[in-house]
């Protein structure tokens, strides 16, 4: 396992593509996030709308590239 790299097979996205994160409440997904960081057990993500980086270390399988549309 490399510097930044995930212990599993997941398909990284790297830093400031546009993603969707599932949400914890409703298990939706939510739009209006980039990578800001990748790390050993996740990404930190910051928010489009004012720039900040979220606290908390988002899992790999909750992240996806966004694609056109969403």
């Amino acid at each position: 396992m490399g510097l930044n790299q995930p212990a599993s097979s997941v398909d990284v996205v790297e830093v400031g593509a546009s993603v969707i994160v599932r949400t914890r409440y409703l298990g939706s997904w939510a739009a209006g996030f980039e990578v800001a960081e990748v790390l050993d057990e996740g990404y930190l993500l910051r928010r489009v709308s004012d720039g900040n980086v979220l606290p908390d270390v988002i899992e790999f399988d909750d992240v996806k590239r966004r694609v056109a549309g969403l």
